[in-house]
């Protein structure tokens, strides 16, 4: 026996060794300890200024978004190439009042979901971060991520093709999209101008502080946060405060921000249309069922059409303030957004009716105005986050007549060691279905809370409830439209989420 386990020992001991020997670098290893986790915007720019920002150690590490050299930041002369990643597994537990399928007249259609699902993503972060000797920043950062199958019988593009796929064909048509892909130039003394699809001056200004929605590992909270995506979209409410939302930063632009000045930084930001100017290119694609040979419907840039609900010219202002006083970090922003809109030009404008078609409707400009506070101390962030004026759910037209939107969301985040803890709650007022300007309005409302545990370097664990309430008269939320007969069916889910978060 002896013998036996002293050969044990030395064969794991070898085998110990060779695993602590260095890396190959022709394989691209690495080893090294822990130092970041994934990263949308570059290092550089992270919060959208070239320039220190200001969270302090009294106040608590949530007073910034990332502690200080975690994350290389290049010497002049020298470039910092990264590649960032997250694996994300969630189980989720979700019941809403659409859960039974029904049809328009409140008859069952016998379609029923298990409530109990397993969710599992991955993002990619690729990134280039340079200072050249002359002090100017520069580099690219691009965000990947994953698609899927829209159930067992569809397609990536949501269509039916009528029978069921099995697991290897649901992870087949499974592909990887370009989120984020933009380039930048900064310095301290000029400020950063950032060019391409990114994030514009709300997403720069508020990477998730202002709007509570990072204590749940980043997933999102309220912006489409775990249990959001595990459940049915006709009983989630849009996150309609655009920080870090898709509809906000999904679109090519122009974005400045000003370096700081006695805590003041100013932004500005333009986007001639909502998507990326080669969509208009000839070739189709899984996505475009006919290409732009000539102005017409399939032409991101078109301004004249059939669609007046899309938006076009958006351009942006903003100014934010930082200070610090002495263990208490304060940060307030305020911006206001406009944009111009498809003229209807192939019919006839017609008037709002639960019949009519949306786009037969007449819509405002874009014309909104958003504002936040956050306040840090002894660990603990409370914030809060508004917006309001002409826009219609999240970052849509307001028809005309419609009420303008006023929607508020608030936060508690607090940080310990290796736990964190959050609440958040959001109330959204707005016009809803254009179909029933002049009938009713919608009213929505949303909670969460849960925390976030550090197991290891890059591996948390966390658990997350959310509550959510829509209500409009006369709309059928199971159908997404305007009930038949003027029939009102609202819409609740409550979720609860456990999942583990693989950041690197």
């Amino acid at each position: 026996m002896r013998k036996v386990l002293l050969a044990s020992a030395a064969l794991l001991g070898g085998a110990a060794a060779h695993a602590q020997a260095p890396a190959n670098p022709s394989q691209g290893q690495l080893v090294a300890p822990y130092g970041a986790g994934p990263a949308s915007n570059n290092n550089n720019n992270a919060w959208g200024v070239a320039n220190t920002q200001s969270g302090s150690t009294a106040a608590g590490p949530l007073s910034t978004e990332y502690a200080p050299n975690v994350v290389a930041v290049p010497a002049p002369g020298t470039i910092v190439i990264h590649l960032n990643g997250r694996v994300e597994v969630d189980l989720a537990a979700n019941y809403s009042s659409v859960d039974k399928g029904v049809n328009a007249n409140g008859t069952p259609n016998g379609f029923k979901l298990n409530p109990v699902g397993i969710g599992t993503f991955f993002r990619l972060y690729p990134g280039f971060d340079a200072v050249a000797a002359n002090g100017l920043r520069y580099g690219a950062s691009v965000e990947l991520r994953e698609n899927f199958l829209a159930g067992t019988n569809g397609t990536t593009n949501g269509g039916s093709t009528g029978g069921t796929s099995s697991p290897s064909g649901n992870t087949s048509s499974q592909t990887i999209f370009v989120r984020r892909a933009f380039t930048y130039l900064a310095s301290d003394q000029v400020g950063l101008l950032r060019l391409g699809q990114g994030d514009g001056v709300l997403g720069l200004f508020d990477n998730c502080i202002f709007t509570s929605q990072c204590w749940d590992a980043g997933s999102g909270v309220l912006d489409a946060g775990a249990s959001q995506q595990t459940a049915p979209s006709g009983a989630v409410p849009p996150f309609v405060w655009l920080a870090q939302a898709g509809a906000e930063y999904g679109n090519s632009k122009i974005v400045y921000l000003t370096p700081q000045f006695y805590g003041f930084d100013f932004g500005v930001q333009y986007a001639p249309n909502e998507g990326n100017a080669f969509s208009d290119g000839s070739g189709s694609s899984p996505i475009q069922s006919t290409p732009c040979n000539q102005a017409g419907p399939n032409c991101i840039t078109v301004s004249s059409g059939n669609d007046p609900t899309r938006w076009l010219n958006q351009t942006g202002v903003g100014l934010r303030y930082q200070r610090n006083f002495g263990a208490v970090d304060f940060k307030t922003y305020g911006f206001y957004e406009t944009a111009g809109k498809e003229n209807l030009t192939t019919t006839a404008f017609v008037a709002p009716s639960p019949t009519a078609s949306p786009t037969s409707l007449r819509y405002d400009n874009l014309s909104f105005y958003k504002a936040g506070i956050a306040v840090t101390a002894f660990n603990l962030t409370a914030a809060v986050d508004y917006i309001g004026g002409a826009v219609n759910g999240q970052l849509a037209e307001r028809p005309t007549g419609g009420v303008n939107e006023n929607a508020i969301t608030a936060g508690l985040t607090y940080f310990n060691g290796p736990i964190t803890l959050g609440v958040t709650w959001g109330v959204i007022d707005s016009q809803g279905d254009a179909r029933l300007t002049g009938v009713s309005q919608r009213h929505e409302y949303e909670v969460a809370f849960g925390g976030t545990y550090k197991l290891a370097p890059g591996l948390q664990l966390v658990g997350e409830y959310q509550y959510a309430h829509r209500h409009q008269g006369g709309f059928d939320f199971s159908q997404g439209a305007p009930g038949l007969n003027g029939a009102t069916r609202d819409a609740q889910y409550q979720g609860l989420t456990f999942m583990t978060v693989m950041n690197w």
